[in-house]
């Protein structure tokens, strides 16, 4: 599933090229003929704490420092903290799953374990070499006009190859109910856009290094090296004009920008040379569909590329859309060029991870829900669910009595606020529906085959949807994956089950430390609903203003607040963030975490938390929530992130977000003028 709209807890990590990320227990204790409960945990680990700083200094420094001095980050990383050792953590269980899927011979079990043991048969793919891709670029040679490009462009997309365009399924913005055809015009080959155009010094050599990755990419394939030379820069210019009519990721973020409803007619209209009549057959659609256009003014674009682009720049480009996508499932000579500029240029990895690692992501990412019903059976109880809902529901009767009260909002806002509440729709730990791939074929001696068959599977069954109401029982994320998520047209907070364990979770922690860290992940989801983004979509999950013209002013007042924070913290290397572009995720921080503070101390019922391992409750909840945060990166992934990444820095989101809290103030005696602190006519809030 795609959306467009997809709030995320965290970024997925770039990996080869494609946004992916694949990437608890209740214990009573025997005490003589009696069933004690064990006293609960601090949910705090000392060792992980800096004693020497101060944490009215820097709180993210003195709730971290512990682990991360002690922590480097290994060499097959870009970051290395909470989300991604449990990540590991999930791999590693992922991992038995496998090796015990590897070994059926038949029924679903072996179509998982056949996928995964032809991801980890290297040998078997370098014995291949390009051979995989030699039919494609039979096919491309051949293309001699308007409508052979377009067949081959259709073939690409069909595989989840961006070409330059994109068709996937998705509700329809303003009719919620309905699933449209959704179209977007992409088929860049680095992380966006800015990418081709800022004049920075690391900018202009990591387009210099594209060029050259390029080059060797085709040297690969056979080509001699001077005429690889001049094909990269052929493709680096082409790809460029691509990128000149791409919408940049801050207007990308307004969901009005990204609403072109239309027709069939109007996308000849916008690109008359392609043969979309033939997408709409190929899709098995109706010529009527509705369809959105994501970004119109890069649809023209596309038009105006298949008119004064010579064929043969249009025949390099789509053989080195196919090299570059599909590269991490060639021979090693490939994945090892593809890892070098991917991963060490971009994100300064030093190493691969072991195989069985990305195979176990790549099995997740292929038939994740297959694989995620063995999971949640062996790893996810249900009394971690129930208690899960718990805390989901207390947190939204908390919010259900704060925005009464909340100064921004006139009574029919208000109104309307908590009609969105009421319908908001919380999806905890799996599917209620698990997704059926007995359609897919797999084998166990040809990795490259089953990537293209399951990407074509995929692809079918969204593009099944289109035309349809929407089934509310999908899934965006599978269950072992380490992240949440909010989406605004089904108007759904998720949280799988991947997530729901130590940082973040424990059965056996104190709720101070559970609100802390998974009540801050519920509020932050909770709080999408009504960002900068998820306010402009009403109860039902259609793209509405349901706000009076006043209210709306006074909360892009609130909005203005944390771009106007986040646009004046450096981060390092003389960076800072861009503050519209981390304007909802870090509203939705700020926000959650005051919404789970709330929640907490409703919980008590009036009652005082315990000191536990001598910290107050209150501390414990502050600390708590840092720890999920107990992250560090490599300075060539915090310069990415910056410009790519809608979320905030690790360290920024603890400390940019206590900053604005007197509730932290008074649980660790801060005082105005120490850092932690905003002066108090600075400070952003939402609820």
């Amino acid at each position: 599933m795609r959306a467009p709209f997809f709030c995320c807890l965290v970024e997925f990590v770039p990996k080869d090229g494609v946004v992916l990320m694949k990437i608890s227990r209740l214990f009573l204790p025997l005490a003589g003929l009696m069933l004690l409960a064990a006293p609960p945990k601090s949910g705090i680990d000392r060792a992980a704490l800096d004693p020497t700083c101060k944490p009215c200094d820097d709180f993210w420094r003195y709730a971290n420092g512990g682990w991360v001095d002690k922590n480097p980050i290994p060499a097959k990383y870009p970051v290395w903290g909470s989300f991604v050792t449990l990540e590991e953590q999930n791999s590693e269980k992922l991992r038995g799953i496998l090796e015990e899927s590897a070994k059926q011979t038949s029924g679903p079990a072996a179509k998982v374990g056949a996928y995964y043991a032809a991801c980890l048969d290297t040998a078997a793919m370098d014995r291949l070499g390009l051979k995989p891709l030699e039919p494609m670029f039979a096919r491309i040679a051949q293309i001699s006009n308007l409508s052979g490009l377009s067949n081959e462009i259709l073939a690409m997309e069909k595989v989840s190859i961006a070409a330059p365009i994109t068709v996937y399924a998705d509700s329809d913005y303003k009719n919620s109910s309905q699933v449209i055809m959704m179209l977007d015009v992409s088929g860049l080959s680095l992380p966006e856009r800015e990418y081709y155009f800022k004049d920075d010094d690391r900018s202009k050599n990591i387009r210099t290094e594209f060029v050259k990755h390029i080059a060797k990419m085709h040297e690969l394939t056979g080509v001699p090296a001077d005429q690889a030379a001049k094909l990269a820069t052929t493709i680096m210019a082409f790809e460029t004009k691509l990128a000149e009519t791409r919408m940049k990721l801050v207007d990308r973020r307004n969901p009005d920008n990204t609403y072109n409803k239309t027709d069939l007619a109007g996308l000849k209209t916008a690109a008359p040379g392609f043969s979309w009549n033939a997408l709409i057959d190929a899709e098995g659609l109706s010529q009527t569909i509705a369809i959105n256009v994501e970004d119109m003014g890069a649809l023209k674009g596309f038009g105006e590329r298949l008119k004064d682009t010579p064929l043969d720049t249009w025949k390099a480009y789509l053989k080195w859309r196919w090299l570059n996508s599909t590269a991490a499932s060639l021979a090693k000579a490939y994945r090892d060029q593809n890892f070098y500029f991917k991963r060490t240029v971009l994100a300064g990895v030093k190493e691969m991870e072991p195989r069985w690692q990305t195979c176990s992501a790549e099995t997740d990412g292929a038939m994740g829900e297959q694989l995620g019903q063995v999971f949640v059976a062996k790893y996810f109880p249900p009394a971690a669910k129930a208690r899960m809902m718990t805390l989901v529901e207390n947190m939204r009767a908390t919010l259900r009595d704060e925005i009464p009260g909340v100064p921004f909002m006139g009574p029919a806002t208000k109104k309307a606020a908590i009609d969105k509440l009421n319908s908001f729709f919380p999806k905890v730990g799996y599917p209620d529906k698990w997704r059926d791939y007995s359609a897919l074929t797999i084998t166990r001696d040809n990795f490259f085959a089953n990537e293209l068959a399951s990407r074509a599977f995929e692809h079918r069954y969204t593009m099944s949807q289109a035309g349809k109401p929407v089934d509310r029982a999908k899934w965006g994320m599978t269950p072992p994956t380490v992240n949440a998520y909010y989406n605004p047209s089904l108007n759904e907070i998720v949280f799988p089950a991947g997530i729901l364990q130590p940082p973040f979770f424990d059965m056996e922690a104190d709720d101070a430390a559970n609100y802390g860290a998974i009540g801050a992940v519920i509020g932050h989801e909770m709080g999408h609903g009504f960002d900068d983004q998820g306010s402009k979509f009403d109860s039902l999950g259609n793209l509405r203003d349901w706000w009076t013209e006043e209210d709306r002013k006074k909360f892009d007042e609130r909005a203005a607040c944390i771009v106007d924070q986040f646009d004046t913290i450096d981060v390092g290397d003389g960076l800072k963030h861009n503050g519209r572009l981390v304007t909802g995720e870090a509203m939705g921080d700020v926000g959650g975490l005051t919404l789970a503070y709330k929640a907490y101390k409703r919980s008590l019922k009036g009652k005082e938390g315990p000191v536990i391992d001598g910290f107050t409750a209150d501390q414990r909840f502050f600390l708590a929530f840092a720890r999920v945060w107990g992250m560090h990166e490599r300075p060539e992934h915090r310069r990415m992130a910056v410009q790519t990444d809608p979320h905030p820095i690790a360290k920024w989101r603890v400390n940019g977000t206590l900053a604005n809290m007197p509730e932290f103030f008074a649980a660790f005696s801060c005082k105005r003028g120490q850092t932690m602190v905003r002066p108090e006519e600075k400070r952003c809030k939402l609820w």
